[in-house]
């Protein structure tokens, strides 16, 4: 083998699969403890709130309630999951166990560890959509085909929240200010982003900022593709929205959390 083919640098692809294949081999030496919530939690939300609630609102914006609510699920479940990887996630790891440390000793930048990060987080965010769907196709909630597509939304939320995650994480110094974005951010965003109840019924004042939620525009095309009558033109403006935000949070949750890494 040549000198310049031994110092030859692994593709860009081969770098950020090599970091998002030490994460999946981590994850799945625990896979059953790891994979047991995201098929529970949404029973618990579904009993809780779809079985209580759908006694007394039968029909929400014209769709069952029960579908209403486990259509939005779909991409909770990814945000939450998204969220917390690159918060305590990427924290414990840059913190506590140094394991930046030692994969920066491979052949990667800290540009390629973070876009890995960021990527497998989205991966945990469409396993969790999946698990989600299967749930409520599981029980016959949602039957639609064409809600097979909607775990994809769960994908790009995924990628909106775990960049938006890493760069909050790049500034937190103490783990336990984790508790303020989960509970002063998410929290609302779960219940004010259209997955109980639709944002029209919101205070006229509230709307604006409701459309300015991530989680508001990824609700909205999951539950298009389970129920395939709300889908139109419009929905391509939600997308945009997604796309956009992943863009410019990445960028922002990249450069912030590189700083930290090398400094």
């Amino acid at each position: 083998m040549s000198s310049s083919n031994f110092h030859k640098k692994p593709s860009l692809v081969t770098r950020l699969y090599s970091v998002w294949y030490r994460h999946i081999r981590v994850y799945n030496s625990n896979f059953w403890s790891n994979a047991f919530p995201p098929f529970f939690e949404p029973l618990i939300f579904l009993a809780g709130l779809g079985l209580g609630f759908g006694k007394y609102i039968p029909d929400m914006a014209g769709i069952p309630y029960i579908i209403y609510l486990g259509s939005g699920l779909i991409v909770t479940s990814a945000m939450y999951t998204a969220a917390f990887e690159c918060s305590y996630g990427t924290f414990i790891r840059l913190e506590f166990d140094r394991v930046y440390d030692g994969m920066l000793g491979a052949p990667i930048s800290a540009e390629n560890l973070i876009i890995g990060e960021i990527i497998f987080a989205g991966t945990k965010g469409f396993f969790f959509s999946i698990a989600v769907l299967a749930v409520v196709w599981g029980f016959g909630i949602i039957t639609e085909p064409l809600s097979i597509l909607s775990p994809f939304a769960g994908l790009l939320t995924g990628l909106m929240f775990a960049t938006a995650s890493i760069y909050i994480t790049a500034y937190i110094k103490n783990i336990n200010h984790f508790n303020f974005f989960f509970t002063g951010i998410l929290s609302p965003m779960f219940f004010f982003s259209g997955v109980i109840f639709p944002v029209e019924e919101l205070p006229a004042a509230a709307i604006p900022i409701a459309e300015a939620l991530p989680l508001t525009h990824a609700v909205r095309l999951a539950r298009a593709f389970c129920v395939p009558e709300l889908l139109s033109p419009w929905l391509l403006l939600d997308l945009l929205y997604c796309i956009i935000f992943i863009i410019v949070t990445g960028w922002l949750g990249v450069r912030a959390m590189k700083r930290r890494i090398i400094l």
